[in-house]
């Protein structure tokens, strides 16, 4: 593998971290927005089963937020070990991870890891105090 071809390497590795982010902050996007809907609907309608859909709408973006994460770290972990890899070890345009998977938290870590936990658990956790104050609990 030339230099040339390692720097191109490196540049399709950081062209997917990119996207990973990219996803990463739409999900966030979506998540808000989502659960805002769900909070107008519901302050409309005064349905609590929307509040449930709500709740397991967030959850499940919390989940895909924190896979593509986790993605985002492995390819991170990927592009510094072809980095560092002399070019003549370097398995050409590969894009396999399970060389460093070791070497990145498992899903479940990520999934309450501080850049995930703050949004998603926030948001969770308001809805679990909205709910309360709504049933009488205060």
């Amino acid at each position: 593998m030339t230099a040339e071809e390692k720097t191109k390497h490196l540049e399709i590795i950081q062209g997917v971290i990119n996207r990973l982010a990219n996803n990463s902050f739409l999900i966030k996007g979506w998540m808000i927005t989502v659960s805002l809907a769900g909070f107008s609907l519901f302050i409309n309608q005064k349905e609590m089963p929307l509040l449930g859909t709500v709740s397991f709408i967030v959850i499940l973006f919390w989940v895909l937020d924190a896979y593509y994460l986790r993605q985002e770290r492995l390819f991170r972990e990927l592009y510094n070990s072809v980095r560092k890899t002399k070019r003549k070890e370097i398995d050409p345009y590969s894009f396999d991870t399970n060389s460093v998977n070791g070497k990145v938290k498992n899903w479940f870590c990520t999934l309450f890891s501080p850049t995930v936990i703050l949004l998603h658990g926030s948001v969770i956790l308001f809805i679990v105090i909205f709910i309360i104050i709504i049933k009488g609990g205060f």
